[in-house]
């Protein structure tokens, strides 16, 4: 179970230093970095409340499988969500109209859910339906959204460039955030 931890606890437990261009959080934890057309994102990642969920992320990260993939659906004060590594990849079988129905070519994920709020910052795993279902695809919260809580699998948050994901373009509210012309990770890289 993760505690909340407020102060200058919470400060030194998240902070991030940049050495020879690779942030390194102080606690020890992983970190996945990715380099978005707004600016880079650091997220800790959250290996103890979702061990399987977060060894997937990082090991299509070290792939490169997250390079060129886009935030192919963006709600305004909701959440930035990309990771399609099969549809979503402007350099390898990119379709638009099916951003966000695929996956990795691996075994969907069980659920690893925890009592992590998702508020401003979290990052979770997407799926569909079945909460079985997580496989590639990841969001970022812009804000806090207490109806998640318990029904996805927090996988981190972002304690650097929050700013960055702030800028990611908006999609259509009347497409269920669908973005035409979509921004993108330009690279993902796990470091610690």
């Amino acid at each position: 179970m993760r505690k909340t931890i407020t102060g200058l606890a919470a400060a030194t437990m998240m902070s991030v230093v940049s050495l020879a261009g690779m942030a390194q959080a102080k606690d020890g934890k992983d970190l996945l970095t990715l380099n978005t057309t707004d600016g880079p994102v650091v997220i800790e990642l959250f290996d103890e409340e979702a061990p399987q969920n977060v060894a997937r992320v990082k090991e299509l990260a070290e792939e490169g499988a997250y390079d060129n993939v886009v935030f192919h659906r963006v709600i305004g004060g909701f959440m930035a969500q990309t990771g399609d590594v099969q549809f979503g990849d402007t350099e390898d079988g990119f379709d638009l109209n099916k951003a966000g129905m695929g996956g990795s070519d691996m075994p969907d994920l069980p659920a690893e859910f925890s009592d992590i709020p998702f508020k401003r910052g979290v990052v979770g795993m997407a799926r569909s339906q079945n909460p079985n279902s997580a496989n590639s695809q990841f969001f970022i919260m812009f804000d806090d959204a207490p109806h998640l809580n318990g029904q996805y699998t927090v996988i981190g948050e972002v304690v650097e460039g929050m700013d960055n994901v702030d800028k990611i373009k908006k999609g259509d509210a009347a497409q269920n955030g669908k973005v035409s012309n979509p921004d993108k990770i330009l690279s993902a890289t796990v470091s610690q």
